[in-house]
């Protein structure tokens, strides 16, 4: 099959293209590059079977000219990371709501499924341990900025639905919960590879907020076998699916642990969420998955602990550090 993966370029996008081309598939990267890179693609770009456009989903004819003998769509494309939705709110709920509605326009036209990428922000102030994809959405103001890639995200999902319900288009929705692994960027706020950079170069690792905030990470060689299997499968188009890990950690038992594994010097600082991310900012104290419904559907499993990722991140740094040197 030929498969078009919006945002390949991305941490996600890389993964899901190598995968993709291990099975033996075409693959159609459309990506701005503006948080990812063709750094995550490497020797891939080589292989006859990439296409790589260099282009955004907000712009229609840009995404049209991806289309060509295309039978699956990844739409993974998207405004990522606390610092870039706080910094550049607007823009991210342009290409968020924008460039949803022209991948679903482009599957409808072409009539071929689509996967749709969503988030567990989704859920917001909901706290509650073992989120099901029923859980009610608890999110704030709509006048602060930290709730803004939370709504965006939502109506991707409200249209994803109606194109299915409205127009027959095959839809899967999925809602990653804190996917991380080796090529993730720690720029935009993601805590593993922020926390790992540090470490490594001895700086003191950046906690946010008291340090308690618990989180579930899951590894993205588990997550990205599992959006294939899903698009696959069509008794699960039409709904969403929970993709995640419910390994535990607080925010400072996650620093103390990536300071063992590198066996750093490094201590521990925190930091205001006023100071890291400016006035007004809110956040979650517990963020737990149920993905029962995804195992129940194609045997979502992750196998890889915490310690394989921090171990992974860890790895793929410190040879990119000793490339440079």
């Amino acid at each position: 099959m030929r498969c078009l993966i919006t945002g390949g370029a991305g941490f996600i996008g890389s993964h899901l293209t190598e995968h993709l081309l291990g099975l033996g598939h075409e693959v159609v990267v459309l990506d701005d590059v503006s948080t990812g890179s063709t750094g995550n693609l490497g020797a891939l770009l080589d292989d006859p079977r990439v296409r790589f456009v260099r282009g955004s989903v907000c712009d229609a004819a840009a995404l049209e000219s991806c289309m060509d003998g295309v039978d699956r769509i990844y739409h993974l494309a998207a405004a990522v990371g606390v610092f870039t939705i706080m910094g550049k709110t607007l823009e991210s709920l342009r290409t968020n709501l924008n460039g949803t509605e022209n991948v679903l326009e482009a599957a409808r036209r072409h009539d071929v499924p689509v996967l749709v990428a969503s988030t567990s922000e989704v859920y917001g102030k909901n706290t509650t341990e073992g989120l099901t994809e029923e859980a009610d959405r608890i999110v704030g103001s709509p006048l602060k900025n930290r709730w803004s890639y939370a709504e965006a995200k939502a109506l991707d999902e409200t249209m994803a639905y109606l194109y299915g319900v409205e127009y027959g288009v095959r839809t899967v929705i999925v809602r990653l919960f804190n996917t991380v692994g080796p090529r993730q960027s720690g720029r935009y706020g993601m805590v593993i590879p922020r926390f790992v950079a540090q470490a490594l170069a001895g700086e003191p690792l950046t906690l946010f907020g008291d340090g308690q905030q618990i989180r579930c990470f899951c590894h993205v060689l588990d997550v990205v076998p599992a959006l294939v299997a899903l698009l696959e499968d069509e008794s699960a188009h039409g709904t969403v699916y929970n993709l995640g890990s419910s390994e535990q950690i607080s925010m400072a038992d996650l620093a103390a642990r990536v300071i063992a594994v590198t066996g750093s010097t490094s201590s521990v600082v925190k930091i205001p969420y006023e100071q890291a991310y400016g006035p007004g900012f809110e956040d979650m104290q517990r963020r737990v998955p149920n993905c029962d419904k995804a195992r129940a559907q194609v045997g979502f499993r992750p196998t890889r602990t915490l310690d394989d990722i921090v171990a992974a991140v860890v790895a793929q740094q410190r040879a990119e550090g000793a490339t440079r040197e």
